[in-house]
């Protein structure tokens, strides 16, 4: 049986492309999906295409357009090494201009029609989905294990949206002291923060030796009740 689900590759800004992947239906409220550092691989793919068989219309922008076009990594080896090059290469002025132009391109699709537009992600893609939620108007963000969100907690007072963040309970990249500091932080805000006992980091990335089930199903399902709550009515 072929899925319901229609995906393309479409332009966001001249030489930054991203794969769009439609619901069933159509049309839905817009998700910006933004990658780990290991490109539009397969994993965010499938991702883009579980959430718009959830119903919402998926654009994962190719974050890494400037330096490699289109690369997609594994997560060991030489393929882990070149996917932190390319993270240390990407300018936090790039990141900017890559959410902002993702955002207004999303809402702009006539299968969004003037609907509610979230922004999620994981990794380096968490730390982008709540840099959306502070600068670009979005209505709902979702942070998987975001690396770096503790450093940039001066963020905090330009968001208005809800957000909801998921962590690892045994994350070698981020502690559990650095999760503390963002709970407090967003402390009288529209915010979840949930910790995910003997998971790591990338637990919800069944290609990932770090892959927990439990954990990524259970995430998974908070994630979807939340997006409804604040991207559906």
């Amino acid at each position: 049986m072929q899925t319901p689900v229609k995906t393309d590759w479409i332009t966001i800004a001249p030489g930054f492309a991203g794969y769009l992947a439609l619901p069933p239906a159509g049309h839905g409220p817009g998700l910006v999906l933004w990658q780990e550092i290991f490109g539009v691989n397969a994993h965010i793919r499938a991702v883009a295409e579980q959430y718009a068989l959830d119903g919402f219309v998926v654009l994962a922008p190719d974050t890494f357009w400037r330096q490699s076009p289109r690369v997609e990594l594994g997560y060991e080896g030489a393929d882990r090494e070149q996917a932190f090059g390319l993270m240390k290469g990407y300018a936090g002025a790039e990141a900017q201009a890559d959410i902002a132009a993702s955002v207004a391109t999303l809402r702009g699709r006539p299968e969004v029609a003037g609907a509610k537009v979230g922004s999620f992600g994981y990794c380096m893609g968490g730390r982008l989905a709540y840099l959306a939620a502070a600068t670009a108007g979005i209505d709902a963000a979702v942070a998987y294990y975001g690396g770096g969100i503790q450093g940039q907690l001066d963020r905090v007072a330009s968001i208005s949206c809800p957000v909801q963040f998921h962590y690892a309970e045994q994350d070698d990249n981020i502690p559990l002291d650095a999760v503390e500091r963002v709970r407090a932080a967003m402390a009288g805000k529209a915010a979840e923060v949930h910790v995910y006992p003997g998971a790591h980091h990338g637990f919800n990335c069944w290609a990932r030796g770090s892959y927990h089930p439990a954990s990524a199903a259970l995430a998974h399902g908070r994630s979807l009740s939340f997006l409804a709550q604040h991207l559906m009515r």
